[in-house]
């Protein structure tokens, strides 16, 4: 998208379409596309395989060469992966892949698939900052970390990206900044590559190498997220007004920019985190997803399982698809998957109407209107033409609304802000964008392209009411601005994927929430409409989703990391999940949608905790052979060796029950064959990170008589630094006809930390 684009009415809309993929709708994470080669079409394949036991490969050339040799001639070769991926991604036919499957050291080849991408605040709201906005200087500022984004690029000249007052990043980083020339990267942003296999890296009008450049916003949104540098002045269409910083304000970002316009490959995706690990990178966040497909098929799952492997923590959205349940994306056991939530600050506009009844709801773009003056208020919905209430494109012709403020339904497919073009373009002068009753209270900072207020479904309800019951109903809006301290916050958003987990039921999914909803961060041009007037300052914009709670997660990873650089990506989630919180600023239960408590399968563990996170007592930890079992517990040999990019034999192998991978979380599934009087146990070792001598309590948070469960020992006790200790938990089978979704939470309690674990156990009828 160009800044041009917003110049005019027509250009808006055109823009509009093509970031489209970037504003929350529930389908948005759902467009995944398999590309299958059939005949003698050629398509993108992704080609597993493994050397022989003779064959040496001791240099990147040696293994180029090996994959090579499974393809039947030269040019076909689009990516060789050597850090994450034992394979390549190659252009062939489905008789070519039939034909090479016979060859030694073939393992699969899986067709190459299509995803779609998933502040001034938010340090503040989680406690990082001060009141006065200045870093608390406890909990760092990520100094020393390397923060690899895949994304759809970066905007370099943004003062996010400012490498003023960085050191130079560490040693061991080896990437490059491939920006045709230009001398834009610093110590801040100290890298920038393109992998796109559709455009065989050159960009089809001009033949120039491709950029990293962000051409829509997305990747400079979720990047300065996680790590952008201090920019004051901050603000959008004057709302949200501040200092903006990244998570992690001295960390290092590096910028892997695997996303066009209109989708991601896997093919792309595996490139840029086999890259990402190459260059030294510690931390990888990616906000970008499709639907749930098993492990082995999923390069985002095989590659970042090599990650970890390698020492690098990987921060993941969960998926813009809820409320509804079993809608989790990204959820391997290795990655953190982040659900999406508020904070505590509105951009309020109210919506007054003529019986002087007024809803309070949410738009960035607030232009003055006076206050003496009442519009006439139609409902979209009374036109003729089928589905007009949700104003998607020209589903207002032929329906008069000129002059007039037009109440649109969410939802149906349409973006948002396409429904605030469509009324203005009908002639309307305002719309009040109503929520319908799946979507509850929740409501999102938008940079309307007319006055316009976003607001719950009961408001929605009240406002189609009066319409409907008045003879010329007319109403007005009142800007109310940035508001702070608002409640209740934070609560799980409309949109935010929930579990359980499709692919490993057996492990909690999604595993924390962090703001998500509203976040103001960079962005590469003016919003808002062209009488909003520009803007001298640097150009920032809101925007809601998992996309960017992500980044935020990978953030405080970053400021961990750099606090405990020997600790492994699974002891950092480690500490994330068991100091979260469950309750919101008034010690009330985290809330959802509805404002009804939120489940485990939309909080997770519960909202990040960065402080507690830093010193979280004692951790959980995972080696990369817990997982090899665990995975042999799911798959067939070949199918878990394409994950571990070497043969596995699991007959080898201690298989390790989801139920008994050592996770931060505990799951219990009691099957319709389970034997009323056998228990289910669930082992669990935890290692003392914190001061000692120490002992820790067992205490369980569960409703009464919701479950038998106990556990033991009574105690553990640790005398020194990373000693373990292992303890047991029993879980009754409960009887019923109707099935039955138990949750609670075991904590260990001591003097100075509480290390909580949630538990979900999930009983059969009979």
């Amino acid at each position: 998208m160009q800044e041009q684009a917003l110049r005019d009415q027509s250009k808006l809309a055109m823009s509009i379409f093509r970031f489209s993929v970037f504003y929350l709708l529930p389908f948005l994470l759902v467009a995944l596309v398999a590309v299958e080669g059939a005949g003698d079409e050629r398509s993108t394949f992704i080609v597993h395989v493994q050397p022989q036991v003779n064959h040496v490969l001791d240099t990147a050339d040696d293994r180029k060469a090996l994959y090579q040799s499974f393809l039947p001639d030269h040019g076909r070769l689009l990516h060789a992966y050597h850090h994450v991926a034992s394979g390549f991604a190659a252009r062939l036919t489905q008789r070519e892949v039939e034909a090479m499957s016979d060859l030694p050291g073939f393992v699969a080849a899986v067709p190459s698939r299509v995803y779609k991408l998933h502040t001034t605040h938010t340090p503040q709201f989680l406690g990082l900052d001060t009141q006065q906005g200045t870093r608390n200087c406890s909990y760092g500022s990520g100094d020393g970390v390397i923060i690899g984004v895949l994304d759809s690029g970066v905007t370099p000249d943004h003062p996010s990206f400012s490498g003023d007052g960085m050191p130079p990043p560490p040693a061991k980083w080896k990437g490059r900044c491939d920006f045709n020339g230009r001398s834009v990267c610093n110590n801040k942003l100290i890298g920038a590559r393109v992998f796109d296999t559709a455009g065989n890296g050159t960009a089809s009008s001009s033949g120039a190498p491709l950029s990293p450049i962000d051409e829509d916003g997305h990747g400079t949104h979720t990047s300065s997220t996680a790590a952008g540098a201090v920019v004051p002045g901050a603000q959008v269409l004057g709302q949200g007004r501040g200092t903006a910083s990244g998570i992690a304000p001295r960390a290092h970002v590096a910028m892997y920019k695997v996303c066009t316009l209109e989708d991601c490959t896997d093919a792309d995706i595996l490139a840029g985190i086999d890259a990402a690990v190459a260059d030294g990178c510690d931390i990888i966040s990616m906000s970008l997803g499709g639907p749930s497909v098993p492990f082995h098929e999923n390069s985002m799952a095989v590659g970042t399982f090599a990650a970890v492997e390698k020492g690098v923590f990987v921060s993941m959205s969960a998926g813009n698809s809820g409320p509804d349940h079993a809608t989790m994306e990204n959820e391997a056991p290795w990655m953190l998957t982040v659900a999406a939530s508020t904070m505590d600050r509105l951009i309020r506009t109210t919506v007054r109407l003529g019986n002087g009844l007024a809803f309070d709801g949410e738009s960035v773009y607030q232009p003055n209107m006076s206050a003496a003056v009442l519009y006439p208020l139609i409902y979209a919905g009374a036109s003729s033409t089928p589905d007009a209430n949700f104003c998607g494109n020209g589903s207002l012709d032929g329906f008069d609304v000129r002059g007039k403020i037009v109440l649109c339904d969410r939802g149906n497919g349409v973006l948002m802000l396409t429904k605030g073009v469509e009324v203005l373009r009908a002639g309307g002068v305002g719309m009040v964008l109503a929520n319908q009753f799946i979507d509850g209270f929740s409501t999102l900072a938008i940079s309307h392209v007319l006055p316009a207020s976003h607001v719950s479904h009961i408001a929605g309800a009240a406002i189609l009411n009066y319409i409907k019951t008045t003879a010329r109903p007319v109403a007005q809006f009142f800007s109310g601005g940035t508001v702070l301290g608002t409640s209740p916050a934070p609560a799980i958003t409309f949109f935010s994927s929930r579990g359980p987990s499709t692919q490993n039921p057996g492990i909690l999914k999604p595993d924390i929430t962090g703001p998500g909803a509203s976040v103001l961060a960079a962005w590469p041009f003016q919003v808002g409409p062209p009488s909003a007037g520009g803007h001298d300052g640097p150009t920032f914009n809101f925007q809601s989703g998992t996309s960017m709670s992500a980044p935020h997660l990978g953030g405080i990873a970053a400021l961990i990391k750099s606090k405990h650089p020997e600790w492994s990506p699974a002891a950092i989630k480690s500490a994330i999940m068991t100091t979260a919180y469950t309750t919101d600023r008034f010690g009330k239960p985290i809330l959802n949608e509805q404002l009804m408590a939120a489940d485990l399968f939309a909080v997770g563990a519960g909202h990040v905790n960065p402080e507690k996170a830093m010193n979280p007592g004692l951790v959980y930890d995972i080696t990369p052979n817990d997982y090899i079992g665990f995975l042999c517990g799911l798959y067939t040999n070949k199918e878990v060796s394409v994950i571990a990019r070497k043969a596995v034999d699991c007959s080898a192998v201690k298989v390790i029950p989801e139920r008994l991978l050592n996770y931060p979380s505990i799951t219990a599934i009691f099957p319709p064959s389970w034997d009323s009087t056998v228990p289910m146990l669930v082992e669990r070792t935890l290692k003392n990170v914190g001061e000692v001598p120490a002992v820790y309590y067992p205490q369980f948070d569960l409703q009464d008589n919701a479950m038998n469960i106990s556990v033991v020992p009574a105690s553990l006790r640790f005398s020194h630094v990373n000693q373990v200790k292992t303890y047991m938990v029993t879980v009754w089978p409960r009887t019923g006809k109707a099935s039955m979704v138990v949750q609670g939470a075991l904590r260990w309690v001591s003097g100075k930390y509480t290390v909580r674990s949630p538990i979900s156990a999930t009983f059969a009828g009979q």
